[in-house]
């Protein structure tokens, strides 16, 4: 907030008038919202892998209904798909496959993946109840690959749709005064000077 007022308080000295006025105060928002937008490293990093960890989930849950599917132990078939899978849910699913192997109890590993990564809190839900309920894994975790493959669809139609919107503003933009020079103007004073002359 103090650099984006010191930014606007320099525009304004620096132009004067008016114009600095009105220039300082956009540039004061302007600094803001950007120096609001712009996160540390590391919450960019943790950010950029829970979309990763998102954009895995869906395969994962279909590779382990296949394993679960296939009466593979539980153990067996997360660490299997653990090591098909790449970072960074590749390693957690290997490493909940070894304390499964090791006798942890599965609600408490698969809850912690889930307090640890709430993107995949949905697949931690899915198993822990399998392994409280002792229903088969398979429908919910397919289940939960199609939801989560319709929920990227439909979010990736949203950025396209948002993506067109904000690449025709700018040509309103350019657009509008022309439009309103040769088609307003004209008529704005064709009108007047007949009513000058009706007068």
């Amino acid at each position: 907030m103090a650099t984006a007022a010191v930014a606007g308080i320099a525009a304004a000295v620096l132009l004067g008038g008016g114009t600095g006025l009105a220039a300082g105060v956009l540039l004061a928002v302007g600094v803001h919202r950007w120096s609001v937008r712009v996160r540390p490293p590391t919450d960019r990093r943790a950010a950029r892998e829970e979309e990763l960890l998102i954009r895995q989930l869906p395969l994962s849950a279909e590779l382990l209904a296949a394993c679960l599917g296939s009466a593979a132990l539980p153990s067996e078939a997360v660490s299997a798909v653990g090591r098909s899978v790449g970072a960074p849910l590749g390693p957690r699913l290997v490493a909940i496959g070894a304390e499964l192997a090791l006798g942890a109890p599965p609600e408490l590993c698969w809850s912690r993946l889930g307090e640890q990564h709430p993107s995949l809190a949905p697949l931690a839900r899915c198993l822990e109840r399998s392994s409280l309920g002792g229903v088969p894994a398979v429908g919910p975790l397919i289940g939960l690959a199609q939801g989560q493959r319709t929920a990227a669809a439909r979010a990736a139609h949203a950025r396209v749709r948002r993506a067109a919107v904000l690449a025709t503003a700018p040509l309103g933009l350019c657009f509008l005064p022309a439009f309103v020079l040769i088609g307003v103007v004209p008529v704005v004073v064709g009108l007047t000077s007949r009513f000058a002359q009706a007068m």
